[in-house]
């Protein structure tokens, strides 16, 4: 299996993962990373949060755009180079989190493609947006 390479993407092509995000998902990032933040994963000190209850790690959500850059849009083979990150929105437990990726530039004497990024509630709120810039494959 192999994702797309800079000659297939053009400006403009999009894809997306959707994720309902589980309490089970945060404990078991949380204890995967260490991060066990008590706004992730204490209730009652989480309520006392400007959030009132506890939310998905912001770094959790962002995971889902690496699965939209890996699996699909280049795909498979495909290189993270970096990330820029805007969390805009808490992402609660229950959310149903939908990742969508665009291509926005090409660089193709360096093998490199610049994303949009952009992860949706279901309620159709930006909880997370930035740019990717990834090595689509050879």
């Amino acid at each position: 299996m192999k994702g797309k390479t800079i000659s297939n993407l053009n400006i403009g092509d999009t894809a997306s993962f959707q994720k309902t995000i589980t309490e089970s998902d945060v404990y078991l990032y949380a204890g995967i990373t260490g991060d066990q933040n008590p706004a992730h994963i204490n209730q009652v000190e989480a309520e006392k949060s400007m959030f009132k209850g506890r939310i998905a790690h912001g770094m959790l959500t962002a995971g889902l755009i690496s699965a939209v850059l890996g699996m699909q849009l280049p795909g498979p083979g495909t290189i993270y180079l970096g990330q820029e990150l805007k969390f805009t929105a808490p992402v609660r437990f229950g959310d149903t989190i939908k990742a969508q990726v665009e291509v926005i530039e090409k660089k193709e004497e360096k093998n490199i493609i610049k994303l949009k990024t952009i992860c949706i509630n279901q309620k159709e709120k930006i909880v997370l947006e930035g740019i990717a810039t990834v090595m689509p494959p050879k």
